[in-house]
């Protein structure tokens, strides 16, 4: 029996400007009501990374930090759902900050399977 790893290290997030310019410049959205979901198929990039935008028109510093942090571990519980070579930026989108964490968790799902980035 194999033991799937819980954590979500920095190298499986985008992080760098261009690898987020890239997904909005070669991929394609699917927008919700709380969040924004872009995706970029990449060659042999192996597990799928994702990074997270939340604005300002989101809300203050402490409403974008806990809303990154409610959307990371969204993306966290179900990396192992997640098709490999992609590229993924979820964007919050203001109404994002009001909503719970499983309203943004359905929402997460509803988009995913939505982009084809589900392996279910």
């Amino acid at each position: 029996m194999s033991v799937r790893s819980l954590s979500f290290p920095k190298s499986r997030r985008l992080t760098c400007a261009s690898e987020f310019a890239r997904v909005k410049q070669k991929g394609y959205a699917k927008r919700g009501k709380l969040m924004t979901l872009g995706v970029l198929a990449v060659q042999n990039a192996g597990s799928s990374r994702v990074g997270f935008v939340t604005t300002r028109s989101v809300g203050g510093a402490t409403v974008r930090n806990r809303l990154r942090r409610r959307l990371r571990e969204i993306v966290r519980a179900h990396q192992h759902d997640l098709r490999q070579d992609f590229w993924i930026v979820l964007v919050a989108r203001r109404d994002g900050a009001n909503a719970s964490y499983g309203a943004l968790e359905d929402e997460w799902l509803r988009l995913a399977k939505r982009a084809f980035i589900l392996a279910l």
